[in-house]
């Protein structure tokens, strides 16, 4: 007996739990189908079935009957992604083509309808023959994707906003084509006959372009994917047998022995065992400082060696590298979050098969007591109902208030990169930010210069740069560049020496003389048998306050202290100081030990401190708080931000960050100005109150006119619905739901 088998496919297109409610009642209609999950979030689905009963094409099928893109499951992300791309251009394409035609149509066909507004248009266009023969093409080409919402209303019971489209639509449409051939039937009921079809090809092209415009939003989770598989290094060079060979990076093998060279980046995860050098892990870690890394100090792959070389001893390869666990955890964590358009989608669900019931329902009933001829009375009111029904401003209520939110956004600096980053906004409680290039710079300065004895500052600092100008180390270039700002010229030197882990020395040719000059740390001291006792509280209080201190000697006595960190954005406190006046609950997240992060929060109004977070952890501690019932924001700018970005409820990433870090957020502050995180929630709420103002009025005007339409007032007070005024009743809600957006442009 053949076992159960499992089968994993990306369906494309489900972006609600409705969406996923529809595919899982399709797929449990085939036989054999033992288990299924559906995650509406990351667009998938897992099915286990019989092969006996049904098989993977017939899976498929039924999904696609549904009106969803279905590709099973790749083995290799990247060709899964490459799969999706390609899908993705392939409908944007198609999607381009249909509104193109369908705004030429429109246009057409809404300036030949109404003669008396626009008499300028040649008599041939007011022809219902020639507006019917420019209205099928939309209608059944244009609009096809709608029909997918009739198939699943007939087949599996259940209806979404197609549905409401595609009956509405095709209300009008038949009904107008009714009207061209038999015009004089329905004469006789003493109704002129109207047609409809700039409803029906308005509405197409309208709701067809907000589809466009969503599916351009989407796939990012991809290219951030992407990005990271980048960074990864394609070669090793290999020591086996005493001889060095460059290989691919897929034939490196837990124990091989890899020489790195100054420049290369790091190929895999592991152990150095030979020499020393300074690492940018910056592209990992998010933090600027480089490390010092000698036997024994553990290295990552993808990163970049900067002076030394040195050899190291493969510990993690292939899928076992930290780079391979950050792409696995953004694309686990990354997926569509659902916009408050599931509102619409819901509602539908129910108020699809209620419209529906009330059409019929007004049908049966003015056929049996309605006035003569009774027939055309009863089809008038029923396609009254259905046009009155028709969604167009529940079509536009969010896709509208979002873009005028986004582009409110853009002309500040903060660029939206999916529409639900603004209904999360609202919703957050808690803000995570990330320490280095975030709150600081992102890169060492020159922060405190204490002279011993009678020097000054500026001759502290003008010696010290003039022994730095030989080295490539990032903090002897934060005081030369400090040096370049106060225009000094430089002493020249000779016989300088960097000392590995320790400092650098070197002769300074000082009023012609050449004095022995030396900048390190207190081993670069002991190594010139210097005592440092004098300076140790000074150098303490400095190092409390997060920054490395470094000691000059001149002619073999200490003439002073220089301190560098990563200092504070000069907006940082402010900015602060303004999400918790908004009610926020404020976190700092940083890799650094615990002295300096608490140094750096004191400093910027921050309590609450995650010091000594491994880049791999970051995405945990978002879940810890996440798990409170909390929604959180985090805020980041390094590739260790991508997991935590893409896992936190709204992922805000500094435009001067890395662009994996704003691929994988839904926010990228585009000047890396960190007030705008404020402006951000403030325009989501502002976003967000406009987008419930319009749901209402959208659904306000269908349900108000359904009882008019569906002739309730005639007994009463001879009042009919003709269909054409329940078209102008659509179409001002239509406009009532634009302006109401627009609205946004005017608040500040």
């Amino acid at each position: 007996m053949k076992k159960n088998e499992f089968l994993a496919l990306k369906v494309m297109g489900m972006d609600s739990p409705h969406c996923a409610m529809v595919v899982e009642k399709a797929i449990k209609t085939l036989p054999g189908v033992e288990k299924i999950e559906v995650d509406y979030n990351n667009a998938r689905a897992k099915v286990v079935f019989d092969p006996q009963k049904v098989n993977e094409e017939q899976i498929k099928k039924v999904i696609t009957d549904s009106g969803y893109k279905v590709m099973r499951e790749a083995a290799e992300a990247q060709n899964l992604l490459e799969q999706e791309k390609q899908e993705r251009e392939k409908e944007l394409s198609v999607l381009k083509k249909k509104i193109l035609v369908g705004t030429i149509l429109s246009a057409m066909i809404f300036l030949g309808s109404f003669p008396e507004w626009f008499p300028f248009v040649p008599a041939l266009f007011n022809n219902y023959l020639v507006l019917l023969i420019l209205t099928t093409p939309v209608q059944f080409w244009v609009g096809s994707r709608f029909y997918s919402g009739l198939k699943i209303l007939f087949k599996y019971r259940a209806a979404d906003m197609n549905t409401l489209i595609a009956i509405g639509t095709l209300a009008a449409y038949f009904y107008s084509a009714a009207v061209t051939f038999f015009g004089d039937f329905f004469s006789r009921g003493g109704v002129e006959p109207k047609i409809y079809f700039d409803t029906s090809a308005v509405i197409i092209t309208l709701i067809l372009l907000g589809r466009y415009l969503e599916l351009l939003a989407k796939g990012r989770a991809s290219e951030a994917i992407k990005k990271l598989m980048k960074l990864s290094v394609k070669t090793a060079r290999v020591v086996r047998d005493n001889k060095e060979l460059e290989i691919p990076i897929e034939e490196v093998v837990v124990g091989d022995i890899i020489i790195v060279r100054p420049g290369e980046k790091i190929p895999v995860d592991g152990e150095v065992i030979e020499g020393r050098s300074q690492i940018d892990e910056s592209m990992v870690t998010g933090e600027s400082m480089p490390v010092s890394k000698e036997p024994g100090a553990r290295v990552i792959g993808a990163t970049i060696n900067q002076v030394g070389s040195f050899k190291f001893k493969a510990l993690r390869v292939g899928k076992e590298t930290v780079l391979a666990q950050i792409i696995k955890m953004v694309e686990q964590a990354q997926g569509s979050k659902a916009p408050i358009q599931r509102l619409a989608d819901i509602i539908s669900g129910y108020f699809v098969p209620a419209v529906i019931g009330v059409a019929i329902l007004t049908f049966i009933i003015w056929l049996i007591w309605g006035p003569e001829p009774a027939f055309t009375f009863a089809l008038i009111n029923f396609v009254a109902v259905l046009i009155i029904a028709c969604p167009c401003a529940l079509g536009l209520a969010t896709p509208m208030a979002m873009m005028v939110g986004i582009g409110q956004g853009a002309e500040k600096g903060i660029l939206i990169r999916e529409a639900a980053a603004l209904e999360t906004a609202h919703k957050t409680k808690v803000v995570i930010l990330d320490k280095t290039g975030t709150l600081t710079q992102g890169k060492p300065a020159v922060t405190d210069i204490l002279p011993v004895g009678n020097q000054t500052n500026d001759y502290i600092l003008k010696v010290a740069a003039s022994l730095e100008q030989r080295s490539e180390h990032p903090l002897g270039k934060a005081i030369v560049e400090k040096a370049k700002e106060k225009k000094f010229e430089l002493f020249e030197v000779s016989d300088f020496e960097a000392v590995p882990g320790k400092g650098i020395k070197g002769n300074l040719l000082i009023d012609g003389d050449n004095v022995a000059a030396a900048l390190g740390n207190r081993e670069m001291l002991k190594f010139l048998n210097l005592d440092i006792i004098d300076i140790e509280e000074e150098m303490e209080k400095l190092e409390k306050e997060g920054k490395t201190v470094m000691i000059l000697s001149l002619g073999h006595q200490i003439a002073g202290l220089m301190a560098v960190a990563d200092i504070l954005k000069p907006e940082a406190k402010e900015a602060i100081r303004k999400l918790k006046e908004a009610g926020l609950e404020i976190w700092m997240i940083t890799g650094d030990n615990e002295r300096t992060a608490q140094a750096i929060g004191q400093q910027v109004g921050i309590l609450n401190i995650m010091a000594q977070v491994l880049p791999q952890n970051k995405a945990l501690k978002v879940q810890e708080l996440q798990k409170q019932g909390k929604k959180v924001a985090m805020i980041g700018d390094g590739i260790n931000d991508a997991p935590a970005l893409a896992q936190s409820d709204l992922g805000i990433a500094m435009g001067e960050g890395t662009d994996v870090a704003m691929e994988s957020a839904g926010v990228t502050l585009m000047r890396g100005d960190l007030n705008l995180i404020a402006d951000l929630f403030n325009l989501s709420r502002r976003t967000l109150r406009i987008v419930k103002q319009n749901l209402f009025w959208a659904f306000f005007y269908n349900i108000a006119f359904i009882p008019v339409a569906a002739g309730a007032l005639y007994p009463f007070f001879g009042i009919l619905l003709n269909p054409v005024f329940a078209a102008a009743a659509m179409a001002f809600s239509s406009i009532s739901v634009v302006l109401n957006s627009l609205r946004l442009k005017a608040s500040k």
